[in-house]
């Protein structure tokens, strides 16, 4: 505890303790002892708890809420309860950041092909079903230059963003683009099921083609129904959450390195996931190879 500064003044200053006691109804064995207090075992840990917090918060980039920052702790070796970290988090100032309200970038097409509903809002982890079940969306990031859009591949298994495109436009080549990327990095064994909205560039027949050639079956959730591509949606609220926030970006090429960079380096990699047992997807892959 801090000695009240004004009677610590006056004893600096060579005057009389006894009477600055007085006057504030302070005794002064009490002002005494806490001048000369050494922190308790629990304070100390507190400093030194606070500490670890910090870092894992700082290596999320600000991100990371006390559920993973506790669990980062544990697979470090910390062991802790969750309101344990909850309370330094609180007493330091840090936060996670929270989800913001997105606005669709994909307009229904009337007269596309009728396709079926092949995930019908299944999106749970599978440990026996990576690269078996994709999905996908897109979202736009305003720059001052202009939008950046992003399209996205994540297979639904493992969480993990398999294939992603950016471009300055909403055309077909965009997700097309974003699905031969996924692709040729997992050159899947075996059919693969690519799930989205009814965006018209998902219903498209340029898309069709391009589905067609690497032998990927098309699925499509109903036409307003946000939940029926819960996995993509979650990821973009992610992005936005944790990299975009409400920072101003000078140009696309700025976004652009700044999402190869968040994705490849932390996303996939590094970022924990509390479906997948508080794992990033890396590793959650790398435990069903095993």
């Amino acid at each position: 505890m801090t000695v009240h500064p004004f009677i610590e003044a006056e004893k600096q200053g060579g005057r009389n303790v006894k009477r600055a006691c007085e006057l504030l109804k302070v005794s002064r064995t009490a002002f005494y002892a806490r001048r000369t207090a050494v922190p308790s075992p629990r304070a100390a840990r507190d400093a030194e708890l606070t500490e670890k917090i910090t870092e894992v918060h700082t290596r999320s980039r600000g991100s990371c809420g006390a559920p993973h920052v506790h669990a980062a702790l544990h697979k470090d070796g910390e062991q802790c309860g969750r309101r344990r970290v909850a309370r330094p988090m609180r007493q330091a100032g840090l936060e996670g950041r929270h989800r913001r309200r997105r606005r669709r970038t994909t307009v229904p097409d009337p007269q596309a092909a009728t396709r079926p509903d092949l995930v019908v809002r299944n999106f749970q982890p599978d440990p026996t079903a990576r690269d078996v079940r994709w999905c996908g969306d897109i979202t736009y990031i305003p720059t001052e230059e202009g939008r950046l859009y992003l399209a996205t591949v994540i297979d639904i298994a493992s969480r993990r963003v398999v294939g992603w495109a950016t471009a300055d436009h909403l055309r077909t080549e965009l997700v097309a683009d974003a699905l031969r990327a996924a692709c040729r990095t997992r050159r899947p064994d075996g059919p693969v099921i690519f799930h989205s909205d009814r965006g018209c560039q998902y219903t498209s027949r340029e898309f069709a083609d391009s589905a067609d050639e690497f032998g990927v079956r098309l699925s499509v959730g109903r036409t307003g129904q946000r939940w029926d591509n819960a996995l993509a949606e979650s990821f973009f609220a992610t992005l936005k959450r944790e990299l975009i926030g409400e920072r101003s970006w000078p140009n696309r090429s700025a976004v652009r390195t700044a999402i190869f960079e968040w994705i490849e380096s932390w996303y996939n990699i590094r970022r924990l996931h509390s479906s997948l047992g508080y794992r990033s997807p890396a590793e959650y892959e790398t435990i069903l190879a095993a």
